[in-house]
């Protein structure tokens, strides 16, 4: 049976650097705040970006996108080594990493002797593709860890529920979402998704966001979102499904304990059971039934 999980979100605070030493002290400053007090941490899509004013003369979101995967091996060595430092399981957000095919959005999964896993995104969004060219990564899948299968939806992979289907169907039951939204649209897209994966899937979902005001960048210019943990909507959980929730555009963790045996027991014997009922009441697509 997997064991307990102490989590801690993260709502990114945009911070202004001037030398790529200035990202690592950020960010070993942060998981150094919350690695006593969890296992398991989880940072933003594209935090890294913030390292971008460093190696840029002025905001340009292709000079900002060209300057951090120039650097992407650097900044990857960064997060490992805050990972290794204080012993802890680190989601540092996503990061643009080069690849033949194109450029990636990666999620890396970083444990503390520093063994490094990846999650693409998978979907793109129109600025990712009309103006940046990244490419779809490889489908949603699920990590192995000491708290059993977990998964991640990064950010607009959050909003197309197969995705996480999938990865609740091979064995996931957190579901890890670093975003970064510059709009309360934005925001609330991925922030209702995931919330909506929770109550479909009976399961916990986790939202990171980049938060704050940077008018140096292109890329992280505007940031607004609150990090959130959500879990199902019915029996021995709140009324409304959410764990716990950092305030509206203000940096900082949330932390919760998470127990994958009160999700078994809201599956089996919860008011409803949408985890168990998906197979039998969701059709297969085209498969339309004639009156009669």
């Amino acid at each position: 049976m997997n064991k307990t999980l102490r989590l801690a979100v993260l709502a990114w605070p945009v911070a202004r650097c001037e030398t790529v030493g200035d990202y690592a002290k950020h960010l070993d400053a942060l998981v150094a705040e919350a690695a006593p007090k969890a296992d398991l941490l989880l940072m933003p899509e594209y935090s890294c970006m913030e390292v971008a004013g460093a190696l840029t003369d002025k905001p340009d979101p292709n000079a900002e996108l060209e300057a951090v995967c120039a650097h992407s091996d650097e900044i990857l060595a960064v997060m490992r080594d805050a990972a290794v430092k204080h012993k802890v399981w680190l989601m540092p957000g996503t990061l643009p990493r080069p690849k033949a095919v194109g450029v990636r959005n990666r999620a890396p999964l970083i444990t503390p002797d520093g063994t490094i896993y990846f999650q693409d995104k998978h979907v793109m969004t129109r600025f990712e593709t009309e103006s940046w060219g990244v490419k779809a990564g490889n489908s949603p899948g699920v990590f192995e860890t000491p708290w059993g299968k977990i998964g991640t939806s990064i950010c607009y992979d959050s909003e197309f529920p197969m995705l996480a289907r999938a990865q609740v169907e091979a064995g996931a039951w957190l579901i890890l979402v670093p975003t970064c939204t510059d709009s309360m649209h934005g925001f609330n897209r991925v922030r209702i998704s995931a919330e909506a994966r929770a109550l479909e899937n009976q399961c916990f979902v986790a939202v990171s966001p980049t938060v704050g005001d940077a008018p140096w960048l292109a890329t992280l210019d505007e940031n607004h979102g609150c990090a959130g943990i959500y879990g199902p909507i019915d029996r021995g959980f709140p009324d409304d499904g959410v764990i716990a929730e950092s305030p509206l555009d203000q940096g900082g963790w949330i932390y919760a304990t998470l127990d994958p045996a009160t999700l078994t027991e809201v599956q089996e014997n919860g008011a409803v059971r949408n985890c168990r009922d998906w197979p039998k009441y969701v059709p297969t697509p085209g498969a339309i039934n004639a009156e009669g």
